[in-house]
């Protein structure tokens, strides 16, 4: 019986899963979308949203942290001073999951995570923007 079991199965053991979700993660670190199948995608979107909420906030602390996920200097450096920044007023919610269809050979389910890239606005900037000017 799978009880209090909450993570996604993939068919791999554990080391096997744990090092794809990083590699995932890694490369839509680097590149901000990945092509994957549904099942991998939903797995790698909570794995990587706990990684750039730690991002937020630039400490060694937290560089560390992240470091036992991601092995590379070069992607923590744009994860903390691109990626972080970026989301600084966001609660949650980083990555979008587009879903792209069958894949030919196995009809596996593929679809597209990403980076969310809008750019959120106060309601006061809105206001101000929809008035003429005099």
């Amino acid at each position: 019986m799978r009880h209090s079991n909450a993570s996604v199965k993939i068919g791999k053991d554990y080391k096997q899963k744990k090092a794809m979700l990083k590699n995932l993660t890694a490369q839509l670190v680097q590149h901000e979308k990945v092509v994957t199948t549904l099942l991998r995608a939903k797995a790698v979107r909570s794995y990587a949203e706990k990684i750039i909420t730690k991002s937020r906030k630039d400490s060694l602390h937290n560089r560390r942290l992240v470091y036992k996920h991601i092995r590379n200097t070069a992607l923590i450096k744009k994860l903390f001073e691109d990626i972080g920044k970026r989301y600084i007023n966001r609660n949650g919610g980083y990555l979008r999951i587009l879903k792209l269809g069958q894949r030919k050979g196995d009809g596996a389910k593929q679809c597209r995570i990403e980076l969310v890239e809008e750019l959120l606005e106060s309601k006061t900037d809105t206001v101000q923007s929809d008035s003429k000017p005099e």
